[in-house]
């Protein structure tokens, strides 16, 4: 191993724009996402009828508003970790947020999906 390959495979290379492009996409749709949720937030507190446990639609609320926080940081994180390795020429780090989205926002949407149905058999 001679010491040119050594400091090639350290130094980072500037790829193809349209690579940096696609993943600054896939961060601003992960953004979009994270806008989507906060609004979906604000308007489990304010427009959601009272439940019969009170203060249960601002748990909601709450819940669904952290979900939109990890998301934007999870976009980030993301983003960062692609832009190393593409920079790196390595290949791309395994993606653990969507599975934690998709469990999240599910648990969120069935919990609201039963208290929806409890509200209405009374």
């Amino acid at each position: 191993m001679d010491i040119s390959s050594v400091t090639s495979a350290r130094t980072p290379i500037e790829p193809d724009y349209r690579f940096t492009l696609a993943n600054e996409r896939t961060f601003l749709a992960w953004q979009r996402t994270s806008l989507g949720l906060m609004a979906a937030a604000v308007a489990v507190v304010q427009f959601m009828p009272e439940l019969a446990i009170p203060g249960l639609r601002h748990v909601l609320g709450v819940g669904v508003g952290v979900m939109a926080v990890l998301t934007a940081v999870a976009g980030l994180r993301r983003w960062s970790q692609v832009d190393r390795a593409i920079r790196n020429d390595q290949p791309l780090p395994q993606a653990s947020a969507p599975t934690f989205l998709t469990t999240g926002l599910a648990l969120i949407g069935l919990i609201t999906v039963v208290l929806a149905l409890s509200a209405t058999v009374r």
